[in-house]
């Protein structure tokens, strides 16, 4: 399955990359495509992954906020 979240307050590469790196890292996920220009994610995993746990996620990354889009 699919779910797309909105990520604010990356600025640049490393934002992404920082991003799912954090992100790729939580169990049941199997893919994670970041967008800089308009601050997309999409991860692909095989159940849905608990939102506080997204959360926790992009925040270890850095100054960033995530909602669902």
């Amino acid at each position: 399955m699919i779910t797309n979240y909105t990520v604010t307050g990356m600025t640049c590469g490393h934002c992404v990359n920082h991003v799912t790196e954090e992100v790729s890292a939580l169990d049941g996920v199997q893919a994670v495509d970041v967008q800089l220009e308009g601050g997309t994610m999409a991860v692909t995993s095989d159940a849905e992954i608990d939102f506080d746990k997204i959360t926790e996620a992009v925040a270890e990354a850095g100054d960033y906020t995530v909602a669902k889009a």
